[in-house]
């Protein structure tokens, strides 16, 4: 199973997640990244339906492929 981290971070003036070293938009506060962080790794591990997906890769390339809603990755927000 994949496990994806969100890593609060301070960015471009505020603070921002990062994972596999792509930010997020920046917030004005630690506790607001903090909290979409803890957003964006819930709705990560809920299942769903297999649906295409598209994401940008640290070189930033981007990907589209096929998500089976079963395949779900373990999730986790440090910082």
């Amino acid at each position: 199973m994949t496990k994806i981290v969100y890593e609060i971070v301070e960015h471009d003036g505020g603070w921002a997640y990062r994972v596999d070293g792509v930010f997020s938009e920046t917030f004005p506060s630690h506790d607001l990244a903090r909290q979409a962080a803890d957003r964006a790794a819930n709705e990560q591990i809920v299942p769903g339906d297999t649906t295409d997906i598209s994401y940008e890769d640290k070189g930033g390339r981007w990907h589209d492929e096929a998500s089976p809603g079963s395949d779900r990755p373990e999730t986790d927000v440090e910082g």
